[in-house]
């Protein structure tokens, strides 16, 4: 593919610090808990990219995660929306990030600051709490932690819930899919007021990004994650998302720094060399 151009997505930088601290306001002021912001920056290639190659360059890169490449869209998404085994099903609830540190005991610190952070145990309890309140219709003995664990990828970590639950007889896959999407992980709580707030001021069309995307088979059962840390390719050009959830006690820096941290799986899939 060559080399790569990068250029500011839909909205710049200044712009989308400035809506994460609208919405800091609209939290503090306003019955929204939680709204996640996203936004994109734009590669172009010197030649058309071939999607098998940021593919294989994820799944090699990020064996933990669920390497996909859907009419273009291409990432590799560590969020588990539902797996479905006869009767069984679980999810993982992903919300609060920290990134990786360069030494051993870095790493451990920013560990420790995650886990001990009250703006990201609060953001991640939104997430865990729409994941139930959306299960419970269609299940039941329902098993939720009451604390999260730590989930280390290569770049990023992330508070980690992992949720299991027996469904009822004759429920379809696909509605328990429809009543999850969107978590409160990719849009918020309350989800309709927050996204509303999403369509007023993150200030671009999301397309396919934060989607479910996955498989089913004729039995119903199926693995879906939800489509993050990715990119629309189309020919030369690839199209990257990122976002994070807002909370009151968000600082729209650490937002736009997490972001960052979050490109980076599909900035190094997309370089050659």
């Amino acid at each position: 593919m060559g080399a790569l151009r990068w250029s500011a997505g839909t909205v710049g930088e200044d712009d989308w610090t400035a809506a994460v601290a609208e919405a800091v306001e609209r939290i503090r002021t306003t019955s929204l808990a939680k709204v996640v912001l996203a936004r994109d920056v734009v590669a172009e290639a010197e030649r058309p990219v071939d999607v098998r190659t940021p593919l294989l360059r994820l799944a090699r890169d990020y064996p933990d995660c669920y390497a996909y490449t859907v009419a273009g869209l291409t990432g590799a998404t560590p969020e588990l929306l539902l797996r479905r085994t006869g009767d069984r099903v679980e999810s993982l609830v992903l919300a609060g990030t920290a990134p990786r540190g360069a030494t051993r005991g870095q790493d451990a610190a920013l560990a420790a600051a995650l886990l001990g952070s009250a703006k990201d145990a609060e953001e991640h309890a939104y997430a865990v709490e729409s994941l139930r309140a959306s299960l419970e219709p269609f299940c039941s003995g329902l098993d939720v932690p009451a604390r999260p664990e730590l989930l280390r990828l290569a770049n990023v970590q992330h508070l980690a819930t992992p949720v299991r639950a027996k469904l009822h007889p004759r429920v379809s896959t696909l509605h328990v899919l429809a009543a999850l999407h969107p978590t409160a992980a990719v849009g918020g709580t309350p989800t309709p007021l927050a996204m509303d707030v999403i369509g007023e001021l993150e200030g671009m069309r999301r397309g396919r990004y934060a989607g479910p995307v996955g498989w089913l088979d004729s039995r119903g059962n199926g693995e879906w994650g939800i489509a993050l840390r990715c990119a629309q390719i189309d020919g030369a050009r690839a199209r990257l998302f990122a976002g994070g959830g807002v909370v009151a006690d968000s600082d729209p820096r650490a937002e736009l720094a997490e972001t960052a941290a979050k490109f980076r799986a599909m900035r190094a899939a997309l370089t050659d060399g």
